[in-house]
């Protein structure tokens, strides 16, 4: 009796060495996933949700429930998003704007984005491309700054809110060519076109995702992408960096998130699933019409990224005093 205790002690430790014992994951999902968008439907960030989330719920057999939540720069959705169950049933496509930039630009967000998210991984990466109303008299990236020094004041540029990639993206672009133009701050690009088309507003840096379809609409006109490369889906439209500002360089990432405290085992299940969706040929067809690239990777290798990034943007907005207020 004994020896069969031994044998049987001996035979659930090595189950468990071996991940034989079912973990969390294995039954998750068992019921709809919410995906918080923290921005507005057809703007970048949503076009690219729904692109992978269809895929991912396909390949588990549950709905991924996309969920807009705009406002306060993404700061609304996220702060949803934190304050969820650690479940795996809320998640979050955290961009540039709300996990890079925010935290320095809105020192009172009501999360911490180190601490109160689980990094799951990233998804995609896309360039962004500066639009411009058709009345403008400007062609290329040189024009423009030449029209902002010979009209101070008179410019205004559109952002998808306070602290996002858009506005930031803009006063780059304001201190690398030493030009002022006035910032008015939208819920998101997509509620800044109509403005943008009819000349209200005049500068506007969309991701290439929402942004080029107006141009090849033929209602607004597209100066340059802010990549260091051409996009593979406009190679017409040249850089800014080879139109009239040398160096010049700003993308935009995708990436998930979920509440602080998830399992691991449930967070390396989810990473899996994102990986494996965003790498299915259909999907990176839809992405590459997107004018975005997919990227995956490990949840490590997510934060290590976004920490660089915040790196980045946090210096410029110190060098730019730049605040929420």
């Amino acid at each position: 009796m004994k020896h069969w205790l031994r044998l049987l002690g001996t035979s659930l430790a090595t189950s468990l060495a071996l991940g034989a014992v079912p973990a969390f994951a294995d039954t998750f999902p068992n019921k709809p996933i919410r995906l918080i968008v923290p921005f507005p439907a057809s703007g970048a960030t949503d076009l690219l949700a729904r692109a992978i989330a269809q895929k991912v719920g396909s390949n588990i057999g549950q709905q991924i429930v996309v969920d807009n939540r705009p406002g306060a720069g993404g700061a609304i959705g996220s702060d949803m998003a934190a304050k969820a169950p650690a479940d795996g049933y809320t998640l979050l496509i955290a961009t540039t704007s709300t996990h890079s930039i925010g935290p320095y630009i809105n020192t009172h967000l009501p999360y911490n984005t180190e601490t109160d998210f689980t990094p799951i991984g990233e998804v995609a990466i896309a360039t962004n491309v500066l639009v411009v109303p058709n009345a403008l008299p400007v062609k290329n990236v040189k024009e423009l700054i030449d029209y902002a020094k010979k009209h101070p004041g008179e410019l205004n540029y559109a952002s998808s809110g306070n602290g996002t990639v858009v506005h930031l993206t803009a006063e780059a672009f304001k201190a690398q060519a030493g030009v002022f133009i006035t910032h008015i701050p939208y819920r998101g690009t997509a509620l800044a076109v109509p403005d943008l088309i009819s000349n209200k507003v005049q500068v506007l840096f969309d991701s290439i995702v929402s942004g080029l379809p107006h141009v090849k609409d033929g209602k607004l006109k597209a100066l340059a992408v802010t990549s260091l490369k051409r996009s593979p889906l406009a190679p017409e439209i040249p850089t800014a960096s080879e139109s009239g500002l040398p160096g010049f360089e700003s993308d935009t990432w995708f990436g998930i998130y979920g509440p602080k405290g998830m399992p691991a085992d449930l967070v390396n299940r989810l990473n899996a699933e994102f990986n494996k969706a965003i790498q299915a040929q259909d999907v990176k067809d839809r992405l590459a019409k997107l004018g975005a690239e997919p990227v995956g990777g490990t949840p490590a290798q997510f934060a290590a990224m976004v920490r660089k990034d915040s790196a980045r943007w946090g210096k410029l907005i110190k060098d730019r005093k730049i605040t929420v207020e």
